[in-house]
């Protein structure tokens, strides 16, 4: 189990230049950069360990290359564009829209989910729907959120794909706000589903039945209690 920081599938990305100057300069430009970790840490937005590239100098003869190789910690999540071509830059999106619900433990695990890693996903953002990219999950415990099994939220990581303002903006979104597809093997629904999140625990050990020796050790290498009921029997 990782604490604090994690490798993630690493991905090329533009990051918004203000964010590297207490967003006092250069709003509206962009250095290029390969986002290599993940930090998480309660009560914030997911956030990035970055290296610049200096890709933003390619061919730009009156622009030198002093970003290649630098890197920077917990960049927000906020600050990263995916890089793929689009029309215009991305439009920055609000906290609250880009990562619904904040980081919940500095514990967690990395996971990409292979099964639904392939195919398109829907993001639900602002009332609206946008397709999406899958990148990867991060799933958090050991925090009485993270593990209350009617508060905790995964934050599945991708970027926007379809065409937009919001295009290539990179997002973190839990269970309720996403759909994935898979054509071959299920029909993508439609509305909201009838669900209502689990305020039960479930574990084995706390039954009553464990008192009884008999029960508790009910394994290969015994007779079973069961016979031996029958065997006491007059």
């Amino acid at each position: 189990m990782a604490y604090l920081i994690s490798n993630i599938p690493h991905f090329k990305c533009w990051v918004r230049r203000e964010f590297t100057t207490n967003h006092q300069r250069y709003h509206g430009e962009f250095l290029h950069a390969i986002a290599i970790a993940v930090n998480t840490i309660p009560d914030r937005s997911l956030s990035f360990q970055v290296v610049f590239t200096g890709c933003e100098a390619d061919g730009e003869e009156d622009m030198e290359n002093v970003h290649g190789g630098a890197m920077w910690a917990r960049m927000p999540i906020q600050a990263l564009v995916a890089d793929i071509p689009v029309e215009e830059w991305a439009m920055p999106m609000p906290d609250h829209m880009c990562q619904p619900w904040d980081c919940e433990s500095r514990d967690h695990s990395v996971i990409i989910m292979d099964r639904v890693s392939s195919s398109p996903w829907i993001a639900k953002i602002n009332n609206n729907f946008y397709t999406a990219k899958y990148l990867f999950t991060v799933d958090y415990t050991d925090h009485h959120i993270a593990d209350d099994p009617a508060q905790h939220k995964q934050s599945h990581v991708m970027y926007i794909t379809e065409e937009g303002e919001w295009q290539g903006n990179i997002v973190a979104l839990p269970n309720n706000r996403v759909r994935a597809t898979s054509p071959a093997l299920w029909a993508t629904g439609e509305g909201p589903p009838d669900f209502r999140p689990s305020q039960y625990l479930h574990s084995a050990e706390g039954h009553e039945s464990y008192l009884d020796p008999n029960i508790t050790f009910n394994n290969l290498y015994s007779e079973g209690f069961e016979e031996d009921e029958e065997e006491e029997r007059p």
